[in-house]
């Protein structure tokens, strides 16, 4: 939409931003509550399970805190929630349980997504991760 009265444009509207119908749109966002409910109960054990096997966990567990926190922007927030359901699956393109490889392929979505939204990523939920990692590691 371009008009020579900037008055007259939408002020919540971003250049460049799609805008979705509003039907679609809570679509969109009721996936979202289920795929980060989802996340929310599986992340735990997998991290266990993977903390081995992914080098920059610290990384992937401050990327859940980021995904978990409502002031993180919703883009962000469903990029993470997406790279974390895909870890957190059960069933994948490489099963978890291969030694060695099988987490190869969620490693590889988690840093392509941390690589896009990195910035995001506070120091708050980087303190976050290490606090829960020290916990995992004294029990």
């Amino acid at each position: 939409m371009s008009t020579d009265n900037p008055d007259t444009e939408p002020k919540d509207v971003l250049e460049g931003e799609i805008i979705l119908p509003e039907k679609v749109r809570e679509h969109v966002k009721g996936s979202f509550e289920g795929q980060q409910s989802r996340v929310r109960k599986r992340f735990w054990p997998t991290v266990r399970k993977a903390l081995r096997h992914i080098p920059f966990m610290e990384d992937v567990v401050a990327a859940y805190y980021c995904a978990m926190d409502s002031a993180t922007p919703f883009r962000v927030r469903a990029a993470l929630v997406g790279a974390l359901a895909y870890f957190v699956m059960p069933i994948d393109a490489i099963p978890d349980v291969l030694t060695f490889v099988g987490f190869a392929d969620d490693a590889s979505v988690l840093l392509a997504v941390l690589a896009l939204v990195g910035p995001h990523i506070k120091d708050t939920h980087k303190e976050q991760a290490r606090t829960a990692l020290q916990d995992h590691d004294e029990t």
